[in-house]
């Protein structure tokens, strides 16, 4: 089916309806999950999927309505439905449509050979990650392995004219294991996700983290109350940098939700922080040529050496903040309007090895785990329990769960004084590990 020309014809559609505007969604894709556990297959999915959304604008009131049928008479009572649901709403002389025709280069975004490789293959990748995983004595227990994959085309017209597609695919594989010794149980769990089978990770390597994560916390020990260093582990960034993220939701910010609202253009971190949003970058798992509503991706700087250089915009809210989108219209599937959101959104590397920042830390805490909200992004105040290791003297001294640590985002920010070099842009959330100078440890 030619769906370039299926969604002109819809949009048309629309406006012969009744629409004074109106955009239309479309999406095709497939996906596979297969689950193993035990050595033994528990689940293999492979489900294809396709749905229509129409987004339309009688004299300034959107409505929404969506199908996941193709035939004529179901997405023609989609839009009828879409139109009446326009005289419930709320008119907005802010309810606009892009009408920016171009389109981001983004390379590196499908893979035609993920279709081609065998389940079996597949199959045999999620038990050999398991097998491997498992192959340490002190593993006792599997929570399982997995393997996923997904492809995706997405097809977007307008009434001004726009018309886009791009077509994608990701896959990912992983293990989750128990160690146990005596009373004592700990999880570990690690996974690799890609654009490009091919360069998935090797099954070893998932295997001996996921393992690592579950002994090496055996043992644990408890420190007493105190303010002392925290060295951030990638894998906990996102307590720090999802605060961020919500906090410069350009709708959050117009609402007065968010502690960096009156920040733009002031000195908010460490000169060593620089947090990027890039919807460009080849390979990229949050990569796209354009966004949920077909305005161009860019890179763009949210922090540049600790000054707060600005918020995130769909169409509707740049609007009312006299703005233009930044194209971070994010879109759930054809389902959903558009909402605001990340594409790969990280704070960019330093210089220092890691180990070098823990040689470089006399007293505090090597975090790998923090549970909780993080920075909470109304007023930046920031608590969580808190488990990973001591650090004495430049070294890994023993495991501690239990313990607490809190904050506020500024004074964390600002004390963040050593930056490592091991930022992995194959997340499309990240960090590389970080040191905050001082931050208060609750423990016993």
């Amino acid at each position: 089916m030619d769906y370039i020309a299926l969604t002109k014809r819809l949009v048309e559609g629309c406006l012969d309806k009744g629409a004074d505007q109106a955009e239309v969604y479309l999406e095709t894709g497939r996906n596979l999950r297969i689950d193993v556990r035990n050595g033994e297959i528990e689940t293999v999915q492979d489900a294809a999927s396709h749905g229509v959304g129409f987004r339309v604008f009688v004299n300034g009131r959107m409505a929404f309505a969506s199908c996941n049928d193709f035939s004529d008479s179901a997405m023609e009572n989609a839009m009828d439905r879409a139109i009446g649901f326009a005289a419930s709403t709320t008119a907005d002389e802010n309810n606009v449509l892009p009408d920016d025709k171009g389109l981001t280069d983004v390379s590196g975004l499908y893979d035609p050979q993920i279709a081609q490789v065998t389940m079996d293959r597949k199959i045999e990748l999620a038990k050999e990650v398991e097998k491997l995983a498992m192959k340490d004595p002190r593993i006792t227990k599997s929570g399982g392995s997995g393997y996923n994959e997904g492809e995706a085309e997405v097809y977007l017209a307008n009434s001004n004219g726009l018309s886009k597609s791009f077509r994608e695919t990701a896959c990912s594989f992983g293990v989750y294991v128990v160690a146990e010794k005596g009373d004592q149980k700990s999880a570990g769990g690690e996974n690799c996700q890609r654009r490009f089978f091919q360069e998935l990770k090797t099954p070893k390597e998932i295997a001996d983290k996921a393992a690592k994560q579950a002994y090496e916390m055996l043992d644990p020990k408890m420190v007493k109350t105190q303010e002392a260093a925290v060295i951030f582990d990638p894998d906990v960034s996102r307590a720090v940098l999802g605060g961020i993220l919500a906090a410069v939701d350009g709708e959050r910010v117009l609402q007065g939700a968010s502690f960096l609202a009156d920040k733009k253009d002031q000195k908010i971190a460490s000169e060593l922080v620089t947090i990027i949003d890039d919807g460009t970058r080849s390979k990229g798992l949050a990569s796209r040529p354009f966004d949920g509503e077909g305005v161009p991706t860019q890179k763009r700087m949210i922090v540049e050496k600790g000054v707060l250089k600005g918020f995130m915009y769909n169409s509707i809210v740049a609007r009312r903040a006299g703005v233009r989108s930044t194209g971070n219209a994010s879109r759930r599937g054809y389902q959903s309007l558009p909402g605001i959101g990340s594409h790969n959104f990280f704070m960019d590397s330093g210089t220092d090895d890691p180990k070098d920042i823990i040689k470089a830390t006399k007293k505090g805490l090597y975090l790998n785990n923090v549970t909780g909200y993080g920075i909470i992004p109304v007023n930046g105040n920031f608590s969580g329990g808190a488990s990973g290791f001591w650090v004495e003297d430049g070294k890994i001294a023993f495991p501690v769960k239990g313990l607490t640590i809190a904050g506020t985002a500024f004074d964390m920010l600002k004390a963040i004084d050593m930056v490592g070099s091991d930022l992995d842009l194959n997340r499309s959330f990240t960090a590389p590990t970080f040191r905050i100078a001082s931050m208060l440890i609750g423990g016993e």
